[in-house]
C-alpha cells in the first residue's frame, strides 16, 4: 500500500536472475523502504534468483530477443508500457540500472527526475548511448571514480557521482558457514576461488591457464570457479592439461560463499568490471586477493589512496598498468585481455604474472595472513549504512 506522505520511488533493472547490479537494485529498494514508496521494475521474471519478499516488483514481461529489428520493437514495447506505469504510480524519480534499462528510463521520461546508471566499462564503449543518457538524465550514477573521471575526460560530462556498492559482511560470513556436501577438496589443499559467469569479460581462461603452471610449483593446489554457463569447453582444457580432478566447475550456486570461505586465495581475472561486488565479498570472508587490473573497479578496491593517486598521476589515461602492484590490500596484476583462447599451449606473460603472484603467496604463510587481515579490514569499509546515506542524499535532491 502506498503511502501518499512519502515519494514515490521506481528502480528499474531488465531481470533479477544474478549479478552484480541486480543485487545492488534489490538491496537499494529494501534499504530505502524507510524513505520511499519503493517500486523494483522489471522486464522479464525469468529465473528470478534473489529474496524479493515484501518488496513490489512488477514485470512488464518483455523478455530480451535476439535481431536489431526486434530489439528495437522491444525497446518500444518497454518503452510503452514503463511510461503507462510511471504515470499511474505518479512516479518522483527512477532509477534504471545499466544501459538497456537506461534507454527505457531516458525515453520514456514525464514528469520524474531521471537517474541513471552506467556500472560496468562495457556501458561506456558505446559513446553514443553514453551522450543520450549524460543529455536526459538528471545525473547519472556510477560505482567507480574510474567512470566519473572517464565522463569528464571523454564527455566533458561532469553531473556524474560514483557511490560504492554494498556489503553486507556479516550476511556474506553468515552465508559462508553453511554446510555443504559437494566440495570436492580435501584440508591439505590450497584452493584457489573465482566466481564469475562463462562471459568473455570474466576472463576464466587466464586463471585456469596460470593455474596450470601453479600446479607444476605447488601440486597441492586446485582452482575451483562458481558461475552460470556452459562449462564443457573449459572442461576440454582441464583434461588436455591433465587437471580434471583440480579444477573444479559446479555452475551456479544460489549460495556461493561457502565454497570460497573453504578457498585460500581468491583471483578476479576479469578484464571488464564496473565494481566487483564478487572481490569484496571474498574480501569480507577474509580471502587474500589477487586482482587484473581491468578499466574500473579493482584498483579502487585494493590500493590505498596514495596508491591509487599516484597511479592515476602516472597513467592519466586509465589505462591498465605493465607490472604487478602489490597494493595495501590485495595484489593487482596487468589486464590479461579479452580475446578468448581455449588453446592450452599457449600462455601469455601476462598470464605468467598471474601465476607468479599465486605462487608468492602460496610461498609466504605470512604473506598470505597479512592480506587476509588487510582484505577484511577494506569489506568493513564498504557497508550497507553508508550506501543507504549517499544515495538517500542524492534522492533527497530531486525531492
Amino acid at each position: 500500500m502506498q503511502d501518499n506522505n512519502k515519494k514515490n520511488l521506481l528502480l528499474m533493472v531488465p531481470m533479477l536472475h544474478q549479478g552484480g547490479f541486480e543485487r545492488v537494485c534489490v538491496t537499494t529498494a529494501r534499504l530505502m523502504q524507510d524513505f520511499y514508496n519503493v517500486h523494483i521494475l522489471i522486464f522479464s521474471s525469468k529465473d528470478i534468483n534473489f529474496d524479493i519478499t515484501g518488496l513490489d516488483v512488477i514485470d512488464i514481461d518483455v523478455p530480451a530477443k535476439k535481431g536489431k529489428i526486434n530489439k528495437i520493437i522491444n525497446v518500444l514495447k518497454r518503452v510503452q508500457k514503463v511510461k503507462k506505469i510511471k504515470k499511474e504510480l505518479n512516479i518522483d524519480i527512477a532509477y534504471s540500472f545499466g544501459s538497456s534499462s537506461n534507454y527505457v528510463n531516458v525515453l520514456s521520461r514525464g514528469k520524474e527526475k531521471i537517474l541513471t546508471g552506467l556500472r560496468c566499462q562495457t556501458d561506456m564503449e558505446n559513446h553514443g548511448q553514453v551522450n543520450l543518457f549524460c543529455q536526459k538524465s538528471d545525473q547519472v550514477l556510477s560505482c567507480s571514480k574510474e567512470i566519473v573521471r572517464q565522463l569528464k575526460k571523454d564527455f566533458n560530462y561532469d553531473r556524474s557521482t560514483y557511490i560504492y556498492n554494498p556489503l553486507d559482511t556479516e550476511d556474506i560470513q553468515k552465508k559462508g558457514k553453511e554446510e555443504i556436501t559437494d566440495f570436492p577438496f580435501d584440508k591439505d589443499t590450497k584452493v584457489i576461488a573465482c566466481m564469475g559467469r562463462n562471459d568473455y569479460i570474466k576472463g576464466i581462461w587466464h586463471l585456469v591457464k596460470a593455474f596450470s603452471i601453479v600446479e607444476k610449483k605447488h601440486p597441492e593446489a586446485r582452482l575451483v570457479v562458481l558461475g552460470a554457463g556452459n562449462w564443457d569447453e573449459y572442461k576440454e582444457m582441464a583434461g588436455k592439461m591433465g587437471l580434471s580432478d583440480k579444477i573444479y566447475l559446479p555452475g551456479n550456486r544460489k549460495n556461493p560463499f561457502p565454497y570460497v570461505a573453504k578457498s585460500d586465495i581468491y583471483v578476479c581475472s576479469s578484464n571488464h568490471e564496473g565494481f566487483p561486488n564478487a572481490v569484496l565479498e571474498a574480501m569480507a570472508l577474509k580471502k587474500p586477493l589477487i586482482s587484473a587490473d581491468c578499466k574500473t573497479g579493482p584498483r579502487e578496491i585494493v590500493l590505498d589512496d596514495e596508491q591509487y593517486n599516484s597511479l592515476i598521476t602516472e597513467i592519466p589515461s586509465g589505462d591498465s598498468i605493465k607490472k604487478p602492484i602489490n597494493g595495501k590490500y590485495g595484489i593487482l596484476i596487468p589486464d590479461m585481455g579479452e580475446k578468448v583462447d581455449m588453446n592450452p599451449e599457449t600462455i601469455t606473460d601476462r598470464e605468467r604474472i598471474l601465476a607468479d603472484k599465486i605462487c608468492d603467496l602460496l610461498d609466504d604463510e605470512e604473506l598470505m595472513r597479512q592480506y587476509s587481515e588487510r582484505a577484511f579490514e577494506r569489506a568493513l569499509n564498504y557497508t550497507p549504512e553508508k550506501y543507504r546515506d549517499s544515495i538517500h542524499d542524492i534522492f533527497r535532491l530531486y525531492e
